[in-house]
């Protein structure tokens, strides 16, 4: 199945360059363009594709407010959007991932990682670049500057920390948490607890379920705001 991937800069040569990455690759291809945060918003709901790769800084409406209207808490039918930005500031990382964004990059990555986020968003997943990855979630812990994914649901019942959960986790969903957090892969994950890829993919979706989260970021985020990354990894 082929990747359907819209494009919003309001810089023609960055689009080029995101264009000519995308299409090279064999399961992805960019359907639709645009320049500004209106026109991709409205270009997004008419063409539903598979994942929105938006700029930040942009006229008319910035990559951040159209990531809350495609993708935020309360839209019904929400999209995958993946954030490309040149600015590194936390509180542009946060706030888009609060607002449903799936993955963070910086147009300096490497090629590698920008069609690597294209897929994990396009299946559901997270991707954020190596560089903020951490970083970030260690400080949203103790600046916590709105309420965690679980409480963000209003259809959901919210999760809260871990001795307020309606259902626990097991100590081996905890130990996938733990790692998701510190930025391993599924498939490092499994190899760091002798699991197969499946037994990871099931513990994670159990937490999503017992969370309320949409993705492993929030799953991530929800870990540090409530002390489960503190120590070392065993």
């Amino acid at each position: 199945m082929t990747i359907r991937v819209l494009l919003a800069d309001d810089q023609e040569m960055v689009r080029a360059a995101f264009r000519m990455i995308i299409d090279s690759q064999p399961d992805m291809r960019v359907v639709a363009q645009a320049a500004d945060g209106a026109e991709a918003v409205e270009q997004a709901r008419d063409l539903r594709p598979d994942v929105c790769l938006l700029d930040i800084r942009m006229p008319r409406l910035d990559g951040l407010e159209a990531t809350r209207l495609l993708a935020g808490p309360g839209v019904p039918d929400p999209l995958n959007v993946l954030i490309a930005t040149t600015f590194d500031l936390d509180e542009y990382v946060y706030r888009a991932l609060r607002d449903g964004a799936c993955g963070f990059l910086l147009k300096d990555g490497a090629p590698g990682l920008l069609t690597e986020a294209v897929r994990a968003a396009a299946a559901g997943n997270s991707l954020i670049s190596p560089s903020v990855t951490v970083r970030l979630l260690e400080r949203m812990a103790p600046h916590r500057r709105g309420p965690a994914p679980s409480e963000a649901r209003p259809d959901r019942t919210p999760g809260g920390g871990p001795d307020a959960l309606i259902e626990p986790l097991t100590q081996r969903e905890l130990d996938v948490v733990r790692r998701v957090a510190r930025g391993r892969t599924n498939e490092e994950v499994a190899a760091d607890l002798y699991v197969t890829l499946s037994t990871v993919k099931t513990h994670l979706g159990n937490v999503q379920r017992k969370l309320a989260a949409r993705n492993r970021v929030e799953i991530a985020a929800w870990a540090w705001e409530n002390g489960i990354c503190q120590g070392d990894l065993d």
